[in-house]
């Protein structure tokens, strides 16, 4: 898109963000607003976008009841939409600490409120206002949790599910900043949200402190570096993906109360390769995400067999019988 002469050019590049991800869509689309600056912008570009291209968009606002006022907030943000020209509605969640944390539990009654949203809307598509400052600390973040690639791979501009729909994030290649100066040209008033200066949040840590100090020391473009970081390894990751699809089909067999895989031809394979083998096959069967030190003693039964007996892993166990290694239900064994 060509910037028009006297276009703010804060505005110009949120727009043309938001239009390069809706190009070649049909159909309608749910604009995840929070009422902040990055949702703002977003929400903004798409209503100035969205009916060029024929799409219908509507605007989501969650209200996660988790602090006073929380209704009016949710409200304001509905009509900084209706007066962009958006439809727009708010949707109340109850947030409910599972034990994984409040940050984690808000963000599963988010995603799954905005799911039921986009299917009541007959939307193939939620539009998601995270920026590449995002993108950055959640690299770093990963980073600090000794994740693998695909955690450093950070978030994907295109996902999706199973079901549901897909989840795009328009932004991740636009600055915080920009969205900032973009909301302020076009004359809209972000809500700042007391949780992003919250210290107690890792990421609010990240944030304030962490990314700040690897600016002013190792100088500009540490964001922009992380992010082509995590776009270079999902794309690793998306090849050893379609690399662990084919291998499987040849050396994992169905057995009783679980799954076995060739002893042989896992350990022929590249650690690399042959560790994910591994994490894919317990999480695909068992819905569980095996940690490093797991991983490698799994692995290990292939490799570096002396006999050992059962490893004990969340919900299931892995166990060599002769030239396979059956990963089952520990009911079943």
């Amino acid at each position: 898109m060509e910037r028009r002469p006297g276009l703010d050019p804060a505005v110009a590049e949120v727009r043309r963000a938001v239009r390069t991800c809706l190009e070649g869509r049909s159909g309608a689309v749910v604009v995840a607003l929070s009422g902040g600056g990055d949702s703002l912008a977003l929400a903004a570009a798409a209503a100035f976008e969205a009916p060029r291209l024929g799409i219908r968009a509507e605007a989501v606002v969650i209200d996660h009841g988790l602090q006073d006022g929380s209704a009016a907030i949710a409200g304001r943000a509905v009509d900084a939409a209706r007066g962009l020209g958006l439809a727009a509605r708010t949707v109340a969640v109850d947030v409910r600490n599972s034990g994984g944390g409040l940050e984690a539990a808000a963000r599963e009654a988010r995603y799954a409120a905005l799911a039921r949203a986009a299917a009541e809307t007959g939307a193939d598509a939620v539009l998601l206002g995270h920026t590449l400052d995002d993108q950055a600390e959640t690299v770093l973040l990963g980073l600090a949790r000794g994740s693998g690639a695909t955690s450093l791979s950070g978030m994907a501009p295109e996902r999706r599910d199973a079901t549901g729909p897909a989840w795009l994030r328009p932004l991740l290649a636009v600055r915080r900043e920009t969205t900032a100066a973009a909301c302020a040209a076009e004359g809209l008033h972000p809500w700042h949200d007391p949780h992003n200066s919250d210290v107690s949040f890792a990421r609010v840590r990240v944030r304030e402190n962490v990314l700040p100090v690897l600016e002013a020391e190792l100088g500009p473009g540490v964001a922009e570096a992380l992010a082509r970081t995590a776009e270079q390894l999902r794309e690793d990751a998306a090849a050893f993906q379609d690399m662990i699809d084919e291998t499987i089909e040849d050396i994992v067999e169905h057995a009783e109360a679980g799954i076995s895989v060739s002893v042989a031809a896992l350990a022929a394979n590249p650690a690399a390769l042959r560790n994910r083998i591994v994490r894919h096959v317990v999480d695909s069967e068992f819905g569980v995400a095996l940690t490093r030190a797991q991983t490698l003693e799994v692995a290990r039964l292939a490799t570096h067999w002396r006999g050992q007996g059962p490893i004990d892993l969340p919900g299931c166990l892995a166990r060599r019988v002769g030239g396979r290694i059956e990963i089952v239900a520990r009911a079943a064994s």
